[in-house]
Parts: C-alpha cells; sequence; structure tokens
C-alpha cells in the first residue's frame, strides 16, 4: 500500500539557477531565479493540485538551498533530492543582444550531471502514477542517462507510466547521438 504522503507524479531532472539580465538595467545586472524543464513541470503540476516529488542532485550551496526552499514552498516532496558536497548546482545567465536572447550554461560537472542509477529509489517510482522525464537529462551526462534509462526501467516494471518531455537541445549533444537515445526511449513511454 502506497504511502499517504507519496506523490503521484515524481519529476526527474535537472534544476538550474537562473540569472537574466535586466534589459533596461546597468550592464551586467541580472535577476535571479529558477529553471530546469522537469522543475518547472513539478511546480506547474503542484500548483494544480497534484501531489508531486522530485528526483535530482544539487549542490551543497546557496542555490541548491534556494531549490530546495522553493519546492517546499510549492509542496513538492523533496525526500530524494540529494546534496553533494562536491559538485554545484547548475547554472545559466540570459543575457540580451541585437539578435535576442542568448543563454550561458553553467552546468559541466554539476550535482545533477553526476546522479547515477543508484541514487533511483525504486519504492519511490513504483509507488507513483507518473514519472516524468527530459531529454535534456539524457544528454547532460552518461552518468543521467543511465540514471534516466533505470527510472524509466523501474517505472515499467510497477506499471508506472512515463511521461517524456523530448526538449531537444543539440548544443548537448549530435543529433545522431540524440536520435537514437531518443528514438529508443519513445518506445518504453506512454505520454
Amino acid at each position: 500500500m502506497a504511502d499517504v504522503d507519496q506523490p503521484d507524479i515524481i519529476c526527474l531532472g535537472e534544476p538550474m539557477a537562473e540569472f537574466s539580465e535586466l534589459p533596461d538595467g546597468p550592464p551586467g545586472h541580472y535577476l535571479a531565479g529558477h529553471g530546469g524543464d522537469t522543475s518547472n513541470c513539478a511546480i506547474a503540476a503542484a500548483r494544480q493540485g497534484a501531489r508531486v516529488g522530485y528526483l535530482t542532485a544539487l549542490g551543497e550551496d546557496p542555490f541548491g538551498d534556494s531549490f530546495v526552499d522553493l519546492w517546499t514552498r510549492e509542496q513538492i516532496d523533496c525526500r530524494h533530492v540529494h546534496r553533494n558536497p562536491n559538485a554545484h548546482t547548475a547554472a545559466y545567465f540570459i543575457s540580451h543582444g541585437p539578435d535576442g536572447h542568448r543563454f550561458h550554461y553553467l552546468r559541466r560537472g554539476s550535482a545533477a550531471s553526476q546522479i547515477t542509477p543508484g541514487d533511483i529509489p525504486e519504492a519511490y517510482i513504483a509507488d507513483a502514477k507518473y514519472l516524468h522525464i527530459s531529454g535534456i537529462s539524457q544528454a547532460i551526462s552518461e552518468g543521467a542517462l543511465a540514471s534516466v534509462q533505470h527510472a524509466i526501467d523501474v517505472a515499467r516494471r510497477h506499471e508506472t507510466r512515463v511521461s517524456y518531455d523530448l526538449n531537444l537541445r543539440l548544443s548537448l549533444w549530435s543529433l545522431e547521438r540524440a536520435r537514437a537515445v531518443v528514438e529508443s526511449t519513445a518506445k518504453s513511454v506512454d505520454v
């Protein structure tokens, strides 16, 4: 029997601290915020009344603290958010130029990129109704790719439905690699 506090939706992914340059402000001034496709999905679902949990790894840094505070305020279960003292929370900067927005990422070696299949709690996924994953999580590292696949395998074994946001970012991997991973993954998901 599932725990009363067990989330119906588990999101797995890479949250990122966001710094958006103020277009009308002095150069070099940024507005801090939160980003990451699966984090955004978790927050949107929780705001609609769903019971949501998040699986990821964060650095033991102020940005990681900020995400835990955000998810707690949004009533997202963070029991399985790992804090890695040897890695940073990923971040990105948005600047504005004549050609529009430019994104600059600081994700290499991030805590989320170091997640492994051993960090995926089987019972947590087994008792959920949905697991939500992203193509970005598959692209940030081989360990993250293996972790996403392991989470899908756990979900399949326990009849937990899987939703998949391709969120294709060719700056993270080649088209050929992305195509192979996405086509393989798409065969094993529900939505």
